[in-house]
């Protein structure tokens, strides 16, 4: 990596904030637990509000519980240039996922403060609420409630505690009656650019720290549901059981056949959580849940398998005397980045003195839900061995800071009145 020109942002600056925010729910020597809307959570968003407020910016928590800092423009009433990612982590991640794409948008926008530079449009770094979705099983919570695109029983859904989104919001400090107040009023958001740890081995394969998103694949998840009838495991002839585990285990094979049928093909799936009832070891499983995660850039591909998906498991529930039913949790359509915003990206980049690749985002962000109101572009980080989602995620202090100059070079020409 050659950088032609000395980095504008303060990389020691960035790598203090990082060390910090990874205090916040920290697990072992790297990992971090930070549920969103914990109590955990609200004490790191005080943190990157301070960080914010030093930086320029004015600060506010919405509704959806997401936490907005606004650099100022020298037209107010502009619609603003957004960007950042989340800070709400998987229950054993790491320090560097949606972290480094909020604080290196904080970092970006400090460097234009300590310049003097007033962007044409405002500019609001946003720290997103619940992008990750674990706790309440359904994710990109903020992104879609300033978009206006929850759904009606968003509040109601439950963690493992019991515990409802909406208590979980007026605990963090939101009022969940007013939520509507914190959507964006078309086409106040101009554009948005996020910059994200790739989550992948490409980078670091083609040895680049930096790579230009194409597209996001569309999420699709479902929960399946199997129920039989309970026996005694020592009784019961294998003929006559109706072992909910043995067929939730078949549709379990057919699905990652289903996926894998065309090695050609950007589709991936996995089965992530699996639930047996009652649990015993004596006991013929009566009930089995398990989750679904499907995603492909291609949407016609996605629905396709996913027909087939339905079609195999209603074929072994009635093989095994069995019953399904498939609930969808999330569906999301996939999405292009912006032509112009990839080529900002891809010219400065190119001024830096990098050969930033093109690439395709297998992981879903908040940018595949910004995409539905503005256009949109994505920075890629290199992470060692292409690890995430677990405390071994890494991402160097040089990577993250060239990413960092990178964004904000971006951001300031976005920000211009005469862009796109």
């Amino acid at each position: 990596m050659v950088i032609t020109n000395e980095l504008t942002i303060n990389k020691k600056r960035l790598n203090r904030n990082m060390e910090q925010l990874a205090e916040f729910g920290k697990l072992g020597d790297t990992g971090v637990c930070r549920p969103t809307l914990s109590a955990i959570e609200k004490q790191a968003f005080a943190k990157v509000a301070e960080w914010m407020e030093a930086a320029g910016m004015t600060t506010r928590l919405d509704n959806c519980g997401n936490l907005i800092g606004r650099k100022e423009g020298k037209d107010p009433e502009a619609p603003v240039v957004m960007t950042g990612s989340h800070i709400d982590s998987q229950p054993n991640g790491g320090r560097f996922d949606g972290t480094s794409g909020v604080l290196c948008s904080v970092e970006a926008i400090h460097t234009m403060s300590e310049k003097g530079i007033i962007p044409d449009r405002p500019i609001e770094v946003v720290s997103f609420c619940d992008e990750e979705g674990w706790r309440f099983n359904k994710g990109l919570f903020g992104s879609r409630g300033i978009t206006g695109n929850l759904d009606a029983d968003e509040l109601n859904r439950k963690d493992k505690d019991g515990i409802t989104r909406e208590q979980a919001l007026r605990d963090f400090g939101c009022d969940p009656e007013k939520i509507t107040e914190s959507v964006y009023p078309p086409g106040s958001i101009h554009s948005y650019i996020e910059l994200h740890i790739e989550q992948g081995p490409l980078l670091e394969k083609v040895n680049q720290p930096l790579g230009i998103v194409t597209g996001i694949a569309g999420p699709l998840w479902l929960t399946v549901k199997v129920k039989g009838f309970a026996g005694h495991a020592g009784t019961v002839p294998m003929d006559m059981r109706q072992d909910a585990l043995a067929g939730a285990s078949e549709m379990i094979i057919a699905f990652n056949e289903i996926v894998k049928q065309d090695p050609a093909s950007t589709t991936v799936g996995t089965v992530g959580d699996l639930k047996v009832s009652p649990g015993s070891r004596n006991v013929i499983p009566d009930e089995v849940e398990f989750t679904i995660d499907m995603r492909d850039i291609d949407k016609d591909r996605r629905n396709m398998y996913e027909q087939q998906l339905r079609e195999s498991c209603r074929n072994i529930a009635e093989k095994h005397s069995l019953t399904v039913e498939i609930i969808e949790d999330q569906r999301t359509d996939p999405s292009y980045c912006s032509s112009w915003i990839k080529e900002v990206i891809r010219s400065e980049s190119m001024d830096m003195g990098l050969d930033a690749p093109k690439m395709m985002s297998g992981a879903f962000h908040d940018a595949l839900i910004m995409s539905s109101v503005s256009d949109y572009g994505m920075i890629f980080v290199r992470c060692k061995d292409g690890i995430s989602h677990n405390p071994e995620e890494y991402a160097s202090q040089d990577d993250l800071a060239v990413g960092a100059e990178l964004l904000y070079r971006t951001l300031l020409k976005m920000a211009q009145h005469e862009a796109h």
